[in-house]
């Protein structure tokens, strides 16, 4: 088993800057990669943005390339989502994952097999 604990949420106003941090303990070397997703009132989750373990390929959604950036501390076990350019559609509830999908770079629900409680990011304009 794999725990995620998500850290960093608050309230920010537009155009501001948060970072989310994701701690994940436990069989983390049963895991490829890490993401973050989001879901807003009434939406589906979406994913964000991942990131390979090894390695350190990435990828994301086009509606917060830019803006957002990915990185990981291996020596930690820890990922980090740094948000800039924040917009009030930006909110939403984030939430950490980890795949144990050993190839390429996961984007999909289904992929990911460990999911954190989720940390509330609310942008207001």
């Amino acid at each position: 088993q794999v725990q995620l604990v998500e850290f960093g949420g608050g309230l920010v106003q537009a155009v501001g800057s948060l970072r989310l941090s994701c701690a994940a303990s436990g069989r983390t070397s049963s895991t490829y990669a890490m993401a973050w997703f989001r879901q807003a009132p009434g939406k589906e989750r979406e994913f964000v943005t991942a990131i390979r373990w090894t390695g350190g390929s990435t990828r994301y959604a086009d509606s917060v390339k830019g803006r957002f950036t990915i990185s990981r501390d291996n020596a930690k076990n820890t990922v980090y989502l740094q948000m800039n350019s924040l917009k009030p559609e930006d909110t939403a509830v984030y939430y950490c994952a980890a795949s144990a999908v050993a190839w390429g770079i996961p984007n999909a629900r289904s992929q990911y097999d460990y999911w954190g409680q989720g940390t509330q990011v609310t942008v207001s304009s």
